[in-house]
């Protein structure tokens, strides 16, 4: 088993980084798969040392459940960043800077946090405190910035919270 972790540090990397590679590749071949696997390999083998603590996700459905809110909220999104840009005059939009103090202390899950706002269409994830207890997001049109904010804490952060601490 010892043997195992040690070919495959990160398993899940593995299968990611070979899954990457065959539709990069956009050729379903046995070359193909087995370079994506040398790759899979590889990798995450030259990059241990920066994975001292990997961080165990504990939750799966809720992984699941995560990235099914995340891609509706971007498909969302682009059609109300749509409607701003083509009927919403710049006079009646409503720029804001928003401080989003976070619960989240794992550094891979405030990542993702982040990773998610600046990918909805609308909003920007601009600057991390020096501590990590504040996320300082820019929103395209927020009429309501508490609802923002209130927004990115319910459907965002409690998920992740329950999927890395």
């Amino acid at each position: 088993m010892k043997l195992l972790s040690h070919i495959f540090p990160h398993p899940q990397l593995t299968l990611l980084l070979t899954a990457v590679w065959m539709l990069l590749a956009n050729s379903l071949s046995l070359n193909s798969l087995l370079f994506g696997l040398f790759l899979g390999i590889v990798i995450p083998a030259i990059t241990r040392p920066y994975w001292p603590n990997r961080p165990q996700l504990r939750n799966w459905p809720m992984i699941a459940e995560y990235l099914l809110v995340v891609l509706w909220d971007i498909v969302m999104a682009n059609i109300a960043v749509a409607r701003i840009i083509l009927f919403k005059r710049d006079a009646d939009r409503q720029p804001v800077w928003i401080c989003v103090p976070l619960d989240l202390r794992s550094p891979e899950a405030i990542t993702v946090l982040a990773g998610t706002i600046t990918m909805t269409p609308g909003t920007l994830t601009a600057d991390l405190s020096a501590k990590g207890h504040n996320l300082l997001v820019h929103c395209l049109d927020a009429p309501d910035p508490d609802a923002v904010r209130d927004e990115i804490k319910n459907r965002y952060e409690r998920r992740l919270k329950e999927i890395f601490e």
